[in-house]
């Protein structure tokens, strides 16, 4: 029997399940309608009942089409993923199309929060993930990268849009947890910080200098983010140019 546990145990690594008679709903009824659960409460909101109900449909319909709540999740991401867009190449500067990626990239997890704790579980191979890593493949190549650094850089943009949105949904979710604003959390955490301002004096004088605890830590984040890939893609043209890559010009 074949397990649906683990990283290759994914929906798109199977067989196609033999299927008999007419659904009532089509699967991209019953994958959005799974985005508007998860969306509201989440992984744990969202059961296979649950979405019947939503859906006013027996399950019945839903197993048509899919064969347990792990399936609905793999196919929630990839169609979370096709909200990513990647400009082809020689629309823009490659620079440009990198950080409309990222951007994509950053705000879908954003819209999407839960999508954050699935990346990784199964390979991102659905028809939305291929068509994202073929157009980021192809914009790198453009730009003169090849082999395996066109890997690296790539999953390098990735990873800093993906740790961008996990810090930022943390946030979010920490201060809905507190249920309270930040101003406030920022007057509960401020006594403590005055009291370790003696053993940690550079941080206090550079604490201070920025005002960091009163700041709008979603404008901070952004402003990470922003300088954050900046300085990523700085380095990427460096190392293009150090290894004689041509990056069409701006």
């Amino acid at each position: 029997m074949r397990s649906t546990e683990g990283f290759t145990g994914s929906v798109w690594l199977r067989p196609p399940r033999a299927q008999t008679g007419q659904p009532s709903l089509s699967r991209e009824q019953i994958v959005r309608a799974a985005i508007e659960l998860l969306d509201a409460e989440g992984s744990a909101g969202l059961s296979m009942r649950r979405l019947g109900t939503k859906l006013g449909a027996g399950a019945t319909s839903l197993y048509w089409h899919v064969a347990n709540k792990d399936e609905l999740l793999e196919l929630a991401v990839d169609e979370v993923l096709g909200e990513v867009y990647v400009p082809e190449p020689g629309d823009t500067h490659w620079r440009v199309g990198a950080s409309i990626s990222a951007n994509g990239m950053r705000s879908a997890l954003l819209r999407h929060p839960w999508v954050i704790g699935l990346l990784g579980l199964h390979p991102t191979l659905g028809p939305n993930a291929m068509r994202l890593g073929e157009r980021l493949v192809a914009l790198f190549t453009a730009a003169g990268f090849a082999g395996m650094p066109l890997s690296h850089a790539t999953a390098t943009l990735n990873a800093h849009a993906i740790g961008s949105a996990t810090s930022e949904a943390a946030v979010k979710s920490a201060l809905k947890r507190t249920g309270k604003t930040w101003e406030e959390v920022a007057e509960d955490v401020e006594p403590y910080l005055e009291r370790l301002a003696p053993d940690n004096p550079n941080y206090e004088k550079w604490r201070k200098e920025t005002g960091s605890l009163r700041n709008d830590p979603e404008q901070v984040l952004e402003e990470t983010y922003a300088f954050g890939l900046e300085r990523l893609l700085d380095g990427l043209e460096s190392w293009l140019t150090r290894n004689d890559g041509k990056p069409p010009p701006a």
